[in-house]
């Protein structure tokens, strides 16, 4: 299920440090939470689970691809931990699962889709533009079905 925050916003652009510009981003966004609180020893967002799973690991390495396993023992942490935050991205459509080859076996993995962010943010936007034609829709018929009812 596509699951994505839009709010009003301001572009970000006149900020130079990368990490407020995804900490901003990913709040917008909703991936991080506003007054986000780690609930483990995690010293401020951009130590946590989420932030470092996006940065980190997808950001700062869009082309490789990761092995659940991977990304659990890079951030040290478990393996529902990292299905949960991979779950958000995915229903954000900006990570893609990949078939990827270890050892002799074929293993999913996951990725920034294409390996690169703004390609993946062509899903993000075109999903966005699907869900609000459906408001659309739905806002046409009860508008409709007001009318009749008079």
């Amino acid at each position: 299920m596509f699951e994505l925050t839009v709010v009003s916003n301001t572009p970000l652009t006149p900020l130079d440090d990368v990490d407020d510009v995804a900490l901003q981003f990913l709040t917008q966004i909703g991936y991080l939470p506003t007054g986000y609180d780690p609930k483990t020893e995690a010293t401020d967002v951009k130590d946590s689970v989420p932030y470092k799973l996006f940065m980190k690991c997808f950001m700062r390495n869009m082309k490789r691809v990761w092995l659940v396993e991977e990304l659990a023992a890079t951030l040290k942490t478990t393996k529902p931990t990292i299905y949960r935050h991979l779950n958000k991205l995915k229903g954000m459509d900006v990570i893609e699962e990949v078939a990827t080859e270890r050892g002799k076996q074929s293993k999913k993995g996951y990725r920034i889709r294409y390996g690169d962010l703004k390609k993946a943010w062509n899903f993000t936007e075109a999903n966005v533009e699907m869900a609000m034609d459906g408001y659309r829709k739905t806002v046409d018929h009860l508008q409709k079905l007001i009318e009749e009812e008079r």
